[in-house]
């Protein structure tokens, strides 16, 4: 079996370095063949890195006292930032010394700075964040998180075509179906952008089946495998989920306090409890990537813990396993080289 070196950025998020390197040994288990590139400060490092004896012959340390703020504007980290510990270990992918970097650093930052170094595959006009959580099929993949507020119907459509990617490599579907969230599921509802990459992706020949519109109650039960949508709405769906969940958990803790003989249920009723908390835990599907760039990237929740982070470095294990940059590759050749699929890079 080959190794696969992934580059990490040691010094972002909230629980930095500690809980970078107590992932890495979590995912050091799970996958015995991958080497990792720590950028960060070697001082914060290394007393952690000596604590993990079984890792630390796994790592190699790029010191560098510089990282990137929470709070800065991704303009000003990209600018000033070329010697900080997410910047350096974007670079060794671009450099060919990493198959990909994970960072639980400043998304937009992140972004921004991925964008620069390593540009976008030919035929994608805007990268976008993907990421993936429970439904009661199983899992479900969703697009653009984040990246783009405002999308064209092409670049919806692309999204699309990278979501499927995405959901053949991840969930191992060989032929994932794929839906446009919309307000409604008749043809005639919605805004033109998102009629428009209708049209584009009933037209396009490859390996996914678009079913059409679908809303966002289709989401518990993953009536499809892709969701498209833009980045503002994309965005809000994800935190409304997250918030509804929170939501539901805190009412039900306090349903189990209420009484005697409510506790007695939490009692009888905790193995059932532990199993769904164990199944929407959101550290199970930490790990989002952002897909249309020459390289992979993946973005680790900041706040999450040393499961979480381990969660998104198998993230990106999977995709280089999985090939993932040469399918997209493929794929939009394929779909920007259809006469329906009338792209900027099509068009030029």
């Amino acid at each position: 079996m080959s190794t696969i070196t992934l580059a990490l950025d040691a010094m972002g998020g909230d629980r930095a370095p500690r809980a970078v390197l107590r992932g890495v040994d979590i995912a050091r288990k799970r996958y015995p063949d991958v080497r990792y590139l720590l950028f960060g400060d070697e001082v914060r490092i290394a007393p952690t890195l000596k604590r993990l004896s079984k890792l630390a012959p796994l790592c190699e340390v790029y010191h560098t006292t510089e990282a990137v703020g929470s709070d800065d504007k991704p303009s000003h980290a990209l600018r000033r930032g070329k010697e900080t510990s997410m910047r350096l270990a974007i670079d060794s992918v671009r450099d060919g010394k990493a198959a990909g970097v994970v960072s639980a650093g400043n998304t937009g930052a992140l972004m921004a700075m991925a964008k620069f170094v390593l540009k976008t595959v030919p035929g994608i006009d805007r990268p976008a964040i993907a990421g993936f959580f429970p439904s009661t099929r199983g899992e479900s993949v969703m697009l653009d998180l984040g990246a783009n507020i405002e999308s064209t119907a092409e670049n919806l459509a692309q999204f699309g075509v990278m979501g499927a990617a995405f959901a053949r490599i991840v969930l191992g579907i060989n032929k994932p179906t794929v839906g446009l969230l919309n307000v409604g599921t008749e043809e005639l509802k919605g805004p033109e952008t998102v009629k428009g990459a209708a049209e584009i992706l009933r037209a396009a020949d490859l390996p996914l089946e678009f079913v059409g519109f679908v809303e966002g109650n289709d989401f518990g039960p993953g009536t499809v495998d892709v969701f498209v949508t833009n980045g503002f709405t994309g965005n809000i769906a994800l935190k409304t989920a997250e918030g509804t969940a929170k939501f539901y958990a805190w009412n039900l803790r306090m349903a189990f306090r209420r009484s005697i003989l409510a506790r007695l249920g939490y009692v009888l009723a905790r193995p059932a409890l532990l199993a769904l908390r164990e199944r929407l835990d959101p550290r199970t599907y930490n790990g989002a990537l952002f897909v249309g760039l020459n390289g992979v990237v993946i973005k680790s929740h900041g706040g999450t813990d040393a499961r979480g982070f381990a969660s998104a470095v198998g993230v990106a294990v999977d995709m280089v396993k999985g090939r993932f940059n040469e399918h997209i590759v493929e794929d939009i050749h394929a779909f920007s080289a259809a006469p329906e699929m009338p792209t900027k890079a099509a068009a030029s």
